[in-house]
């Protein structure tokens, strides 16, 4: 696992071989970036990474200088290693927070601009996860909130469903918070 770009471009991080999280592929997190560098100044952004597993997505947000980077994960010995490199990068912007991703977004006031979930393809609530975030206007106007997901979910009649985006086997569906305020 590396960090594609930003101030700690080519950093490469291992969590060793006990980690049973499946990080994003470095290919699909390359190709999701330039996407991303074309909608948003990484600078203004506050993100939210859900199920932040090893911590890669968040680690990237960080690097490329983004101003809040709120790491949620549940499992204790992830959540101590994003805790350990972002102490290890110096990254003041991100927070690790180890909590049930459910539990989180049932109780947070924040707003971020950018909500990234990397859940468990398996997991039976996968379907609902666009719902609990719009349910909770967690995201601002303007916001994305990018699910990664295996070939066989298909978002694209939900109402906020902004496009999908294929990289391999790596399915992201991008969802868009269109109101305005």
């Amino acid at each position: 696992m590396r960090i594609i770009s930003g101030e700690h471009k080519g950093r490469r991080l291992n969590p060793g071989k006990s980690f049973k999280a499946r990080p994003t592929t470095d290919f699909a997190k390359e190709n999701l970036f330039n996407v991303l560098n074309n909608y948003f100044d990484f600078e203004d952004l506050s993100v939210l990474d859900l199920f932040s597993g090893t911590g890669s997505i968040a680690y990237e947000f960080s690097s490329r200088g983004s101003r809040q980077v709120d790491a949620v994960e549940v499992n204790v010995k992830y959540h101590a290693f994003i805790r350990k490199t972002a102490g290890e990068l110096g990254f003041s912007n991100l927070r690790a927070i180890r909590a049930d991703v459910f539990q989180f977004l049932n109780h947070t006031q924040n707003e971020y601009d950018l909500i990234f979930a990397d859940p468990p393809y398996e997991m039976k609530e996968l379907d609902q996860l666009p719902d609990q975030v719009f349910g909770h206007d967690l995201l601002k106007p303007g916001g994305w909130f990018i699910m990664e997901h295996g070939r066989e979910h298909d978002f694209s009649d939900y109402p906020r469903f902004r496009e999908l985006r294929k990289y391999g086997s790596v399915h992201f569906s991008i969802f868009e918070n269109r109101q305005t305020g």
